[in-house]
């Protein structure tokens, strides 16, 4: 289950992302919005290997130049590089566009990892100096943890949850059914009440 501070905290931050754009929005300069996420994925030989994607949004009317992307926060001695480069750079990022960079990583340490966001510096062509964005950030990484053994389709909770609701809007579809069809007793009556 995931922890609520952490769930309060990220929508906390997408709605001032959202913000924030609405108000640069009316600049003519690029808007850079960084969305940085994370699959953990238990191997056989006792590691566990990490998949990072971060996705670049220019979500602002004018082109952002010599974008350079920077994730460094995975520690040495923690992480082994499988794929992949922790760093990449674009010439460009026109408005509107959607870029993205990918990296696996693998673990043999246990440990809870608390992995920082990814620095984005780009350049704006009225500035001289490098602007700066940040990915959002990453909820902490519980490597090698002792999880227990999912199940495929837990028939009882998904009952429980939203059977109720099922019941009652297959009733309401019914009924709507039942008013909008004719009934065909009353229809074949209808006729031979006409002749």
């Amino acid at each position: 289950m995931a922890n609520p501070a952490m769930e309060v905290a990220l929508i906390s931050v997408i709605v001032a992302l959202f913000l924030v754009s609405a108000t640069f929005g009316s600049s003519d300069a690029p808007f850079i919005v960084a969305h940085k996420k994370v699959s953990l994925n238990r191997l056989k030989s006792g590691a566990e290997r990490v998949s990072i994607s971060i996705d670049l949004y220019n979500q602002g009317p004018a082109t952002a130049y010599d974008v350079s992307l920077a994730d460094d926060s995975w520690t040495q001695n923690v992480f082994d590089m499988v794929s992949g480069n922790t760093s990449k750079s674009w010439e460009r990022i026109d408005a509107g566009s959607l870029v993205s960079h990918s990296f696996v990583l693998e673990s043999k340490v246990k440990t809870m990892f608390y992995g920082a966001p990814a620095i984005i510096k780009f350049r704006i062509p009225t500035k001289a100096a490098l602007q700066e964005a940040y990915s959002t950030p990453l909820p902490p990484l519980d490597i090698l943890a002792d999880r227990p053994p999912e199940k495929k389709f837990e028939w009882a909770k998904m009952l429980t949850k939203y059977g109720s609701l099922v019941s009652v809007i297959s009733m309401v579809v019914l009924f709507v059914y039942m008013i909008a069809t004719p009934s065909k007793s009353g229809a074949v009556k209808g006729c031979k009440k006409r002749r």
